[in-house]
């Protein structure tokens, strides 16, 4: 009960801040009014469950539960999510799942597909844990957080969190450019963290690409209506391979998710109206 309340306060909130700050007048949306709302109810919903989640502390399971509220968010900042070939992330088994960082709004596109699948667990930067009491909602989550500026530490967590993804059959997500990509044209160069562990721990890595944000321009201030295929791609096993392997596995992957990337991008764009206000990115 208490989350169908939580979600129609936030989306009646949101939708009225929205209507009452925007400029009616342009063809183009507000981003940092939509991003403005997002971080706000992220963080109104975090500092409402994290009590509950105390009764299941760092269980991912909760983590389905909050994606289960905040997904709706994305009815108010007007975009659309389509999941293809989501079997793949179904499947009960642990893995890695990587996937392409263009904005903050991909963890969005990560709530509404958590339910299918199920026990996950998010990777994210240390910094983001003393943001409260968002920080500490995502740790009693079972979200890892990581140091990227000391890579051995950020590599002993993930070894452990491997571990924990094997013996209960948990997915890790990671981005494995390793930082958001403005260039939507191409991905980032990958870095090996993410494959060192999927060959450590023998599981497959599973591909994930978002179709371009072609609806979002940060420096022009621009979010538009928008749709965002995520395209879950074949998964790529890692039984037998060692880390002499893993420059191999990542050109591999990262081929793979660069077709599919440039395949989306010709998809969506073509199937846009001729009078869609497109953000030229960059």
């Amino acid at each position: 009960m208490w989350d169908t309340v939580l979600l129609i306060v936030i989306t009646f909130l949101a939708t009225l801040l929205i209507k009452k700050l925007s400029n009616t007048d342009s063809k183009h949306g507000n981003h940092d009014l939509k991003i403005g709302v997002y971080y706000a109810c992220c963080l109104l919903e975090a500092a409402v469950v994290w009590p509950f989640f105390l009764l299941r502390p760092k269980n991912v399971r909760n983590c389905t539960v909050a994606a289960q509220i905040i997904k709706h968010v994305t009815k108010v900042i007007e975009v659309k999510w389509h999941l293809r070939n989501g079997k793949v992330l179904a499947e009960d088994r642990g893995a890695v799942i990587v996937s392409n960082h263009q904005s903050s709004i991909d963890i969005l596109g990560m709530f509404n597909i958590w339910h299918v699948m199920d026990k996950v667990a998010a990777v994210a930067r240390k910094e983001l844990f003393y943001i409260w009491p968002f920080g500490l909602s995502a740790y009693l989550a079972g979200v890892v957080f990581i140091d990227r500026s000391n890579p051995k530490d950020a590599y002993r967590q993930l070894q452990v969190t491997s571990e924990v993804m094997i013996k209960n059959k948990t997915k890790l997500w990671l981005f494995p450019e390793g930082t958001r990509n403005k260039d939507f044209t191409k991905l980032l160069p990958f870095k090996k963290g993410a494959f060192n562990i999927a060959v450590a721990a023998q599981v497959p890595v599973l591909p994930v690409v978002y179709s371009p944000y072609y609806f979002i321009n940060t420096r022009k201030n621009i979010f538009n209506k928008g749709h965002v295929i995520i395209q879950c791609l074949d998964p790529v096993p890692t039984t037998g391979m060692t880390m002499e392997d893993v420059p191999e596995l990542i050109r591999r992957v990262r081929g793979a998710m660069e077709t599919a990337y440039q395949e989306l991008s010709k998809e969506v764009l073509s199937a846009l109206p001729a009078d869609y206000p497109l953000a030229v990115q960059n």
